[in-house]
């Protein structure tokens, strides 16, 4: 038999006495020489900074999302103008062009204008008027379903598409008029050589419309095409084709087809140029959000520095006996390094369920905010939406994971490689 002792057996490139004695320095108490309360302090404070960061994430995420998801269902994603759409000779050919592009699911003309409206006491507000085809509207799924008040189905009959138009939820309670009531249309009508002329027309409110971003509840006003052309004096003119399409997401990919379809004369913008402005500034503000947490999670990750440095120095004594016994300064390196990772991990995955688990109950949270201090916390006239929505995305807790990890790793080292430097002699000379 051979007197060379056998190897220590060893897990993910650890041997099980160096486990065993991480985790032992961890549980020790402060009269044994551990650092049990600093310990638990840098556990909660990875915890709690992976949970914001999590959180955080998760309801720009979702708040973008539900935003632009809102948005696109309202808006088209894609519109034509120019001179080809008011070639009566040629318009049609042009739509049915369009609509064979593959992808387009539908193309409907649109008059609009900014106006005012007016109730019968006199109060007035601003108005988004938009002519739009009756058959189209009654097809537009986030206006069909979100009627809160009257119906759709009266919306475009009668003479010249009749006089019943459809106004948005918070226009209705500011006007105080609902199905069946009046309601004063104003524009500033055509130039003259005396100045412009306002026109101004009552319509009688058909049914009234809640899609949940308050800026258009507030002030879209949907009125036939037929009506809209009469009373903007454009006879048979159309301001713009709107065009929507499978997927919005994928609508530079059929762009050209588009274009080509529009022909001589038509001009093309999708939704991402209509809303350049407000997405950019959505990526901005979630990137620079995302740079800030992260620096927030890297600082509490540094808690387990202090941790480590008091450890190695009330287990001076246990690691010159160490190294007495035959210890390399890899094995004391390891040791003082897993205790450091094991917090950082630790705190990672409980702040990974925290956050998650506050997102998944995100509305009952702020339900129970809302009910105990009586106020909003969301405030549906700034964020435009009067709920927080939250959507968790695995990339993003990924990259927080990793992000968490890594801080944690790289803290421990200054500490271990000072435990691993630390000689017998001097460990020992006052003990």
């Amino acid at each position: 038999m051979s007197d060379v002792p056998p190897k220590p057996k060893k897990t993910l490139g650890f041997s099980l006495w160096e486990l065993d004695l991480a985790f032992r320095y961890l549980r020790a108490k402060r009269k044994d020489g551990g650092v049990a309360l600093i310990s638990i302090i840098s556990f909660v404070g990875v915890m709690l900074s992976v949970a914001v960061l999590i959180i955080v994430m998760a309801v720009m995420n979702g708040f973008r999302d539900e935003m632009m998801s809102r948005l696109l269902a309202f808006n088209g994603h894609a519109y034509v103008g120019g001179m080809a759409i008011n070639d009566f000779g040629h318009r049609d050919d042009m739509v049915k062009r369009l609509e064979a592009v593959p992808g387009v699911t539908q193309v409907s003309p649109f008059v609009q204008s900014p106006g005012m409206a007016q109730n019968v006491q006199g109060v007035a507000g601003l108005a988004y008027i938009r002519g739009v085809d009756a058959k189209t509207l009654k097809e537009t799924p986030i206006v069909v379903e979100n009627i809160t008040e009257g119906s759709i189905k009266d919306f475009g009959v009668g003479d010249y598409g009749g006089d019943n138009i459809l106004i948005g939820d918070g226009m209705a309670r500011d006007m105080g008029v609902g199905p069946g009531d009046d309601l004063s249309l104003l524009t500033p009508g055509t130039s003259t050589a005396f100045g412009a002329i306002p026109r101004r027309k009552t319509y009688t409110v058909a049914g009234v419309f809640k899609v949940g971003v308050s800026e258009l509840d507030a002030s879209f006003v949907y009125m036939p095409i037929e009506q809209a052309q009469l009373f903007f004096d454009r006879e048979g003119e159309w301001d713009a084709l709107e065009l929507k399409v499978t997927d919005p997401y994928q609508i530079q990919s059929i762009r050209p087809q588009i274009v080509n379809a529009a022909g001589q004369g038509g001009i093309v913008q999708d939704w991402t140029e209509r809303n350049a402005s407000l997405w950019g500034a959505l990526q901005v503000e979630r990137n620079v959000m995302r740079l800030i947490l992260s620096l927030i999670v890297t600082i509490a990750a540094m808690n387990i520095i202090s941790g480590l440095v008091m450890l190695v120095k009330n287990k001076g004594k246990d690691i010159a006996i160490l190294r007495t016994f035959g210890a390399d300064r890899s094995s004391i390196m390891k040791i003082f390094f897993l205790s450091g990772a094991t917090l950082g991990a630790g705190g990672t995955i409980a702040g990974v369920m925290l956050g998650v688990v506050f997102c998944m109950f995100i509305r009952p949270i702020q339900q129970f905010v809302e009910f105990v201090t009586q106020t909003k916390v969301f405030n549906p006239d700034v964020y435009y939406l009067s709920y927080i929505p939250a959507k968790i995305e695995p990339a993003e807790v990924a990259f927080v994971v990793f992000w968490s990890l890594l801080a944690a790793c790289l803290s421990t080292l200054p500490p271990a490689m000072r435990a691993a430097r630390l000689e017998p002699v001097e460990a020992l000379r006052y003990e």
